[in-house]
């Protein structure tokens, strides 16, 4: 089971760069864990594109569709008040924009803040970093997130998780 970030969704329902490396993440462990508004956020990156004219209707349809297949067979983290208290925390430790600091704290929430083995999938840089930080096992994996992880673990007063 792996907690999704919608930057990790996206590519699931779009062909992108990042496609064939989510397929093969969802094909390795189809179990998914999500946030309650995943599907929100991915809603308005595929409306924002097709406003911008890089999708057809049909195309758009086509992705809201998918991502409510991923919706409805994942287990959703609802909008708890541990939610909202972990983002809250999180916002004052990383340079998170609101919605990435929920889709974290719901993936503490879900692993009850074990995050040792826990895996975050997730293609924004700035939440891949702070999930690693929160002590993640973020993917796809990239040795410069982990290696950086471990470069500021070993800094006088860091504080990874």
């Amino acid at each position: 089971m792996r907690f999704w970030d919608s930057s990790a969704l996206l590519p699931l329902a779009l062909h992108e760069p990042a496609s064939a490396e989510m397929e093969r993440l969802l094909r390795a462990d189809p179990d998914v864990v999500l946030w309650w508004a995943s599907s929100v956020e991915c809603a308005s990156a595929l409306a924002r594109s097709a406003r911008r004219g890089h999708l057809s209707p049909a195309a758009e349809a086509a992705a809201r569709a998918v991502v409510e297949r991923l919706r409805a067979s994942a287990f959703e983290v609802r909008p708890l008040e541990e939610v909202r208290a972990r983002a809250a925390r999180l916002l004052s430790l990383h340079p998170l924009r609101a919605a990435d600091a929920l889709q974290l704290a719901a993936a503490l929430v879900w692993c009850r803040e074990r995050t040792a083995e826990a895996p975050f999938v997730c293609l924004d840089d700035r939440l891949r970093l702070a999930a690693a930080r929160e002590g993640f096992r973020v993917l796809p994996y990239a040795e410069e997130v982990h290696e950086d992880v471990r470069r500021s673990a070993l800094k006088p007063g860091a504080r990874t998780a």
